[in-house]
């Protein structure tokens, strides 16, 4: 039997398409969690419109959910990091923490914006898959300078930010990457001295966690910078990027 040249034609197109779905590896996926216990931040559906935006940038698909119920084995192994996007209070029970423990342990990233610090304080391993807990901020929104840097050492320009800066109750910088600093000379109420860490990673008990204090302001989630910093914070917490 001869094939016609449109029937080979379409044969061809048929196997190419069908190899390149085989050899086309699966986007990564992530979940972004807000649910809170405490207090509530009015810019979460923006931060949660960014994530979903920056990781479609990314080629990632980005779920949204405020149901704890998530946080069970079967479902976080659809996927390759978990977002807390200002969570707030004790937002997980026993069982729950236990599958979040377990995602991490399997190789999955941890993601916290802004008061993911401000969550869980009765459990310990999630402080220090954090880095350190929230402890107290100034009234209302201040500017301050940002200084990134790596391993230790300043790096470019620094950055003028307006927003809520967070006091944390011990400085991480022992035991993460600090990423970036505040300098508490340009504002009232900071509390952690010379050196005050407001972003960081490290790798935890076989996953990966990053972290960034800023957040609070809804304006703060179309500022370039910042929407570079959480596009990196994505990378590193899913393995596309040692970069953090």
């Amino acid at each position: 039997m001869r094939l016609s040249i449109p029937t080979l034609s379409t044969a061809l197109l048929s196997l190419a398409f069908c190899l390149n779905a085989v050899a086309a590896p699966p986007q990564p996926r992530v979940l972004v969690f807000s649910k809170t216990a405490g207090f509530r931040h009015d810019s979460i559906p923006t931060a949660v419109a960014a994530l979903q935006r920056l990781g479609a940038l990314e080629r990632m698909k980005v779920d949204h959910s405020e149901d704890p119920a998530d946080f069970n084995e079967k479902n976080l192994k659809r996927y390759r990091a978990v977002v807390f996007a200002s969570t707030t209070g004790d937002v997980l029970d026993a069982a729950q923490q236990a599958a979040m423990e377990s995602f991490v342990r399997a190789g999955g990233g941890y993601m916290g914006v802004h008061a993911a610090a401000d969550a869980e304080y009765d459990w310990p391993w999630y402080g220090e898959l954090m880095g350190a807990w929230f402890k107290s901020h100034p009234p209302g929104l201040q500017t301050t300078r940002v200084v990134f840097e790596q391993n230790g050492v300043p790096m470019g320009a620094a950055w003028t930010v307006t927003d809520e800066i967070y006091n944390y109750r011990s400085n991480p910088r022992n035991a993460v990457r600090v990423t970036a600093t505040v300098d508490e000379r340009d504002y009232k109420g900071g509390t952690m001295g010379a050196d005050h860490p407001i972003a960081w990673c490290h790798s935890y008990d076989g996953g990966r966690a990053w972290y960034t204090g800023l957040g609070h302001d809804a304006k703060l989630y179309s500022d370039p910078q910042f929407e570079a910093q959480l596009r990196r914070g994505l990378r590193y917490a899913t393995r596309k990027s040692e970069d953090c």
